[in-house]
């Protein structure tokens, strides 16, 4: 079984790294909860620009531990997530939301603590009764996300691992974890990373 809350810990930075520098989803995003992470399996929905139909469907299939990706063939800054939607995404289980369109509703989203990623704040509203896609592909930031992938997000922002790699990289994120954890204590202690790395040999000889 997966340790989300593992990978959670590890975050962004830490799993990209140790999945070989891959699948940073490379948008602007705004984390309404400060010092919230997530990490979980992709739940997407695919909507029809400017149009939140299919959230409110995702969001009714929706298991606990999912991760909602929420996104449009074209993305524009209509709201698809306010606090009456968040309310029902936190009581289905919902781990965390990614949203590729606009939240509102900013500070009420911030007091019910689901952690959720948008790429804009807006008041204006999304239409509905255009039906899009349940767990279909998505791109976001130049990122392809299936049903199932891990996505993990924190202040650094989001990305996505292909369910088959979760158990190839795991190992390799915790080990990077452990040489951090090393390292910090390496440099707390004076020694710098100029000469721990060999740069200072690659750049002034000797």
């Amino acid at each position: 079984m997966t340790d989300y809350a593992a990978l959670a810990r590890l975050g962004v930075a830490t799993v990209h790294e140790a999945a070989g520098r891959t699948g940073i989803i490379d948008l602007e995003l705004t984390q309404v909860v400060p010092g919230s992470r997530v990490a979980g399996p992709a739940r997407i929905a695919v909507c029809a620009p400017g149009d939140n139909t299919m959230v409110h469907a995702v969001i009714a299939h929706a298991q606990p531990g999912d991760v909602l990706v929420l996104t449009s063939a074209r993305p524009t800054p209509h709201a698809f997530i306010g606090e009456l939607l968040a309310t029902q995404a936190q009581k289905q289980g919902v781990a965390g939301i990614l949203v590729d369109a606009a939240v509102r509703d900013f500070d009420e989203l911030a007091a019910i603590g689901l952690p959720i990623w948008a790429r804009w704040v807006r008041a204006q509203g999304a239409t509905k009764g255009e039906v899009g896609e349940l767990d279909a592909l998505a791109i976001l930031g130049g990122t392809e996300i299936r049903p199932g992938d891990l996505i993990v997000m924190d202040c650094d922002g989001a990305m996505a691992l292909p369910a088959a790699r979760i158990d190839e990289v795991f190992p390799l994120a915790l080990e990077r974890e452990k040489r951090e954890a090393e390292m910090r204590l390496r440099y707390a202690a004076g020694e710098l990373s100029y000469d721990v790395q060999g740069i200072r040999k690659r750049i002034e000889g000797g």
